[in-house]
């Protein structure tokens, strides 16, 4: 099980600030199936008060339960001068150097279903042929 944190706007929704967007794609899906194999999902978020709410009941309407908003553990009761930064496994984040990887290759890589890309084999003398067609 991993805990991962996951951004909202540009990550799981279009970046619509202080609206929300359209779910990007893939993205529901991943993460219900993440939720579905018990990793523990985080919302970590700039979002506060009602703007928060609204996006905690957008992820909700689709069926994602968050372990934890914005702290490590749903009971952690943060100080005004304490650091939120979170104790996680992975950050999904669009901020990411090189930009948000998608959902497909999230997908991929933590929810355990490898995507084979087969190129069709083609023999040297096909190669030759279609040089000179």
């Amino acid at each position: 099980m991993l805990k991962i944190a996951v951004d909202f706007d540009g990550t799981i929704v279009e970046d619509k600030y202080p609206g929300i967007g359209k779910p990007n794609l893939f993205a529901i899906e991943t993460l219900l199936q993440l939720q579905k194999e018990r990793h523990q999902l985080i919302l970590w978020t700039v979002r506060e008060g009602e703007s928060l709410k609204k996006a905690i009941d957008f992820c909700e309407s689709y069926g994602i339960e968050f372990y934890a908003v914005n702290k490590n553990f749903p009971e952690e009761v943060l100080e005004p001068e304490q650091s939120r930064k979170l104790n996680v496994d992975i950050f999904i984040d669009d901020r990411n150097i090189g930009g948000f990887v998608g959902w497909s290759k999230v997908w991929e890589l933590l929810g355990n279903n490898p995507v084979e890309y087969k190129l069709p084999k083609r023999s040297f003398w096909e190669k030759i042929k279609d040089l000179f067609r």
